[in-house]
C-alpha cells in the first residue's frame, strides 16, 4: 500500500514555491483513506511521508510528515459516509469527498505544518505559511481531481448486486 504512494511522491512536480512540490499522492492517499477509513489513512501518510522524506536523504522533516498523518486521518473519516466498498460513487459522494479533503489539506498545511516548522525547526513564519498555503491548495487540486477519479474507477470496477446470474 506504501509503494504507490512512496513512488507518487517522488514523481512531484517542483513548485516556484522554495522546498514545495505539487503532490499526486494526495490523490491516492484521499482514495485510500475513503476506501480505509481514518486509522490506515493515518498510517499511510505518516508512513509514507517519512519514508519519502528518508529516501531523499535530507533526513526526516516531522513536522509535516506530521500534518501528512492528519491529513491521512481527516479524510479517512469520510470513509462511512462515501461507502466505497458497498455503494456507487455518485456526485453527492464526490462531494462530501472532496469537503473532506478540502478540510483536511487546510488543516494539515495551512495550520500544522507552518506551526510545527516553526515550533520544531525555528523556521520563518513568513516562509513556513507561504510553502503551507501553497502546499494546502496544489494538494487540494490535485486530490480533487486524483481522488475523485480513483474513488470513480473503483467504484466502476465492482460488480453490481445480483448482476450475476446462476447458470443452469
Amino acid at each position: 500500500t506504501l509503494f504507490p504512494y512512496t513512488t507518487l511522491f517522488r514523481s512531484a512536480i517542483p513548485s516556484p514555491v522554495p522546498n514545495t512540490n505539487i503532490s499526486l499522492q494526495y490523490g491516492l492517499l484521499g482514495f485510500m483513506a475513503a476506501l480505509f477509513g481514518p486509522v490506515a489513512g493515518l498510517l499511510i501518510a505518516f508512513i509514507g511521508h517519512a519514508l519519502i522524506d528518508f529516501s531523499y536523504g535530507w533526513g526526516i522533516w516531522w513536522s509535516w510528515v506530521i500534518a501528512s498523518g492528519v491529513a491521512g486521518c481527516v479524510m479517512g473519516l469520510g470513509a462511512k459516509k462515501i461507502a466505497l466498498s458497498t455503494e456507487t460513487f455518485n456526485k453527492s459522494k464526490a462531494v462530501v469527498f472532496n469537503i473532506y479533503q478540502v478540510v483536511a489539506n487546510l488543516i494539515a498545511w495551512v495550520v500544522i505544518a507552518p506551526v510545527f516548522d516553526i515550533i520544531i525547526y525555528a523556521e520563518p513564519a513568513n516562509k513556513v505559511f507561504v510553502q503551507g498555503l501553497f502546499a494546502g491548495v496544489s494538494n487540494i487540486v490535485t486530490t480533487a481531481i486524483v481522488g475523485t477519479l480513483l474513488c470513480l474507477a473503483y467504484t466502476k470496477t465492482r460488480p453490481e448486486a445480483g448482476s450475476l446470474k446462476k447458470e443452469n
